[in-house]
């Protein structure tokens, strides 16, 4: 069932040719990280083009409720009144991050090192993920966690008085835990260093050196190294988000899978450690091309064209690129499943602990619709069975997870028979206009409920009149225990705010220096 209520269930069907422009929203990843580093700030931060999906309006009342100004002035732009590093106040409710493990982890990170105390909750399917990756690194600063048996949700945080910076090696790649420890490192005297295997997503480097402080990243036998100095003193900044590619990839895989397709998809971001899907499609012979390639805000942007690429190969995917495209392999496998031979993908256990269990979740949806799929504890495997080859015609469960519903509804636009999934409630939260911007490609989704009784809202669109409007507190009713639901009204009439090291010989050191994250400007205030 959803957190919104009753199940909606949706249905993707075998569809013309999808045609058109797709403007995706902006990119999640980059929007949570505005909003928590505009509050760690002095001063105000204005943010353009934010995603106003429920997992980052999530965020932005968390923020609020931590003492930050956040205001949003429509059309997403928004501004955020920092408190500075080791400025959070204690939250007097309940902070709930609905469905974000990115919202709720960097939050952690960000308050571990404040002598604070918080409580976190979300819903069933983040309340069933293990958040000890995250707090155990915390712990060596001196925080300390308490939920619910295998580290999970509702859990309290209680921050460090006495911060002492740490040195970590990641033991899985994880932007998500990198993150964590640097934002904890901003408040803890000394440098923070994070050591990583292998490269992730490197968003948080970027913006942390565009707010002013001193990171710097070295490529050494150890593998990457990042080095954090405390207590700085952060700029506010004029970020402009660019749009999500993780979003990007769902209209872009349509496109290749549906006959006679041919979608443009501009402005998406191709940072080198969010960009392995698209390589992967390109190395399996996808008509895909990077159209006016440029630079925004100091990454790589392009305007991505896909046309129907009926001569797809499967290939074995290498396993240093999942940190790349990790979130990627649903929809890849549903690709997959239209090329001919074996598609293979190794090193991605992460994907056993994501808002479902993906490996498992794809694999039997996929056998239900008539594929061939293997799979081991980090891998999977599928035969692709070529154009139009997957028999479809079954019904799967999203359990909780957009990309699973997202996915199955793709593969039901290229099938023989339609797709259906029993809930696609989660995807509001991640990415709310995926139903009308899909239908305006021309794809044919039909829902099985209305708008009311437990429906969604109509896909979210910016308003006609820009309307200023703060963010409430992550509310809670009185008396409510940790698990409970908010229901307070959030920031959009209805839309509820509360629910959803240097000189080590043969290394590379590149360091970025205060304001050399190009995706910022200096605000006029200073």
């Amino acid at each position: 069932m959803s957190r919104h209520g009753e199940p909606i269930p949706m249905t993707g069907h075998p569809s013309g040719p999808l045609s058109g422009t797709a403007e995706v929203p902006g990119d999640k990843s980059i929007s949570h990280r505005s909003l928590i580093l505009g509050a760690l700030a002095v001063g105000e931060t204005r943010i353009s083009g934010l995603l106003e999906g429920q997992d980052v309006l999530d965020t932005a009342a968390a923020m609020q409720a931590f003492g930050a100004e956040v205001t949003s002035h429509g059309g997403g732009s928004w501004s955020v009144q920092g408190v500075g590093v080791g400025g959070f106040s204690e939250p007097a409710e309940i902070i709930d991050c609905g469905n974000s493990g990115t919202g709720v982890r960097l939050i952690m990170g960000a308050m571990a090192t404040t002598p604070i105390t918080a409580t976190f909750t979300g819903d069933a399917s983040l309340n069933g993920r293990p958040m000890g990756r995250v707090t155990d690194p915390l712990a060596l600063f001196g925080a300390a966690a308490y939920g619910r048996r295998g580290g999970r949700l509702p859990m309290t945080v209680v921050g460090a008085a006495e911060p002492v910076a740490v040195r970590y090696a990641t033991p899985v790649p994880s932007a998500q835990v990198k993150s964590a420890v640097l934002l904890a490192g901003l408040n803890a005297r000394g440098d923070t260093v994070v050591i990583e295997r292998e490269a992730t997503r490197d968003h948080s480097e970027r913006m942390l050196a565009g707010f002013g402080a001193e990171v710097s990243v070295e490529d050494t036998s150890e593998g990457r190294v990042i080095t954090l100095a405390g207590q700085p003193e952060l700029k506010p900044q004029r970020i402009a988000v660019p749009r999500d590619p993780s979003s990007a990839a769902f209209p872009v895989c349509a496109a290749l899978i549906v006959e006679g397709s041919d979608v443009l998809v501009p402005g998406i971001g191709l940072n080198p450690t969010r960009a392995g899907l698209f390589t992967t499609l390109r190395e399996m012979g996808a008509d895909l091309t990077y159209e006016n390639p440029r630079e925004e805000g100091g990454e790589p942007v392009a305007d991505l064209r896909a046309r129907f690429s009926p001569d797809m190969k499967g290939i074995a995917v290498p396993p240093e690129r999942a940190a790349s495209m990790i979130d990627e392999y649903p929809i890849l496998s549903v690709v997959a499943c239209f090329a001919e031979g074996v598609t293979d993908m190794q090193g991605v256990k992460e994907l056993r602990v994501k808002e479902s269990d993906r490996i498992d979740a794809m694999a039997q949806g996929l056998r239900a619709c008539g594929a061939a799929v293997e799979e081991g504890e980090d891998w999977w495997r599928v035969t692709g069975l070529g154009p139009k080859g997957l028999p479809g015609g079954a019904t799967v469960a999203s359990r909780l997870d957009h990309r699973i519903a997202m996915s199955f509804l793709i593969a039901g636009m290229a099938a023989q028979r339609p797709v259906s999934v029993d809930d696609v409630g989660p995807i509001t939260p991640s990415f709310p206009i995926f139903e009308g911007l899909m239908a305006g490609l021309g794809a044919r989704l039909e829902r099985r409920s209305g708008w009311g009784g437990g429906g969604l809202p109509p896909p979210a669109r910016p308003s006609a009149s820009p309307r200023r409007h703060r963010v409430p507190a992550s509310p809670r009713g009185e008396g409510a225990g940790p698990g409970a639901s908010p229901r307070t009204p959030g920031i959009f009439g209805k839309q509820r705010c509360g629910e959803r090291c240097a000189g080590r010989q043969g290394s590379a050191r590149r360091r970025f220096g205060p304001g050399s994250g190009a995706l910022f400007k200096r605000s006029g205030g200073g």
